[in-house]
């Protein structure tokens, strides 16, 4: 099974916003657990990931970083 090259493009794209996505509320959950003076790793941890989850289904409907050829 091949992968067409806009796959590709997709993935990467989609990719690259999750993993950014993931960083954004990882140090969010640092910043406000830090606030309150206990980081539980395990609650930072899943946030970030849940967020990254989410990001990757929102990327589905669609990415402004693709424009239409």
């Amino acid at each position: 099974m091949r992968i067409s090259s806009k796959t590709k493009k997709w993935v990467k794209c989609a990719g690259i916003r999750a993993v950014r996505t993931v960083a954004q509320t990882a140090v969010a959950a640092i910043g406000t657990a830090t606030v309150i003076d206990e980081v539980d790793t395990m609650t930072v941890l899943s946030t970030a990931l849940l967020a990254g989850v989410i990001s990757l289904l929102t990327s589905l409907a669609g990415l402004p970083e693709l424009k239409e050829e």
